[in-house]
């Protein structure tokens, strides 16, 4: 039998790019790699991702400026020459167009969202996205987990502001201090939903735990384990 959390939470609502799914690493190496004519790998590319994160968040611009800065990092550190970005622009526009980029699920991420449905609870994304989100989740085979699926681009307001959240909270019939955000963005996330009066968890490694000021898990089914163990923040 599943372990029912505190009454205290009610939803957790999460962002989507790289918390619930993430980048294709190997189709991204496989035809980027033949259109700049370079021997990309996936596992080349993924080991670029704390840098590329590094350069996201300190993009200027809205969040298509910070997805772009993500992706062309990615690229620029494994050796893809700037002069041929125009190419690698071309390319992932195509075939995002195809097939959502974002697409991956890490390993029991699935079975992680399905136990905190059994355990009663309300389930959400708010994402800073293209309008496409739900094309993002349905691809990854989760979007039928979420109750409400709430795209920047389709509301027309980004995060970190806190009306994003709102309108999720608002679509779930939960207060603010009855729900949990899980973003991998400090100044996106943890910033926007302690605006909107949510509580936050970061998505970093390890080595980040003590430099920051809230609090941190390094997988979603490490913090659902968290969030369902009779010893946890709202266990019974």
């Amino acid at each position: 039998m599943s372990k029912r959390p505190g009454a205290g939470l009610r939803a957790v609502l999460f962002d989507a790019g790289n918390t619930l799914v993430f980048l294709d690493y190997a189709r991204l190496a496989e035809e980027v790699g033949a259109a700049v004519g370079l021997p990309l790998t996936g596992e080349g590319l993924a080991r670029h991702r704390a840098a590329a994160t590094r350069a996201m968040e300190s993009a200027s611009g809205g969040d298509r400026h910070r997805a772009a800065a993500y992706l062309e990092s990615l690229f620029l550190l494994s050796g893809v020459p700037p002069e041929s970005l125009d190419q690698v622009r071309d390319c992932l526009s195509r075939m995002h167009s195809e097939r959502h980029l974002w697409s991956v699920l890490a390993e029991r991420s699935a079975e992680s969202l399905a136990r905190l449905r059994q355990a009663g609870l309300k389930l959400g994304v708010v994402s800073n996205s293209d309008g496409r989100v739900d094309q993002a989740l349905a691809a990854a085979g989760v979007r039928h987990y979420f109750d409400v699926v709430v795209d920047s681009t389709l509301l027309g307001v980004e995060k970190p502001d806190p009306r994003i959240f709102h309108a999720a909270l608002e679509a779930l019939g939960v207060a603010p201090e009855e729900a949990l955000y899980v973003g991998d963005l400090y100044e996106i996330d943890v910033v926007g939903a302690r605006a909107a009066g949510l509580d936050a968890v970061l998505l970093a490694s390890h080595e980040h735990m003590t430099e920051l000021d809230c609090r941190v898990a390094s997988s979603i089914p490490d913090l659902v384990d968290d969030l369902l163990s009779p010893h946890g923040r709202n266990g019974s």
